[in-house]
């Protein structure tokens, strides 16, 4: 476990990554990183994937264009 300090950032806060965090993120400035809720209730950051977020936009294409289908499905 790493500690990492909260530090203003201009009005906001900002925290600074230790470089071994970076490296297994494979991130680099100006890269977008996800800041979910976990399970325990804590959260977690994890790097963004260009691929699972275009699917992700596609299914939910779907879901909005096909909603009564995938209801209907759905009680099945």
């Amino acid at each position: 476990m790493q500690t990492v300090k909260v530090r203003r950032v201009g009005n906001s806060l900002g925290m600074v990554l230790p470089k071994e965090a970076v490296a297994r993120m494979n991130v680099r400035e100006g890269d977008t990183i996800y800041l979910t809720e976990a399970p325990d209730g804590g959260f977690r950051l994890t790097p963004v994937n260009e691929d699972f977020a275009e699917q992700i936009g596609l299914a939910d294409d779907i879901m909005r264009e096909d909603r009564n289908i995938l209801r209907e499905l759905a009680k099945r």
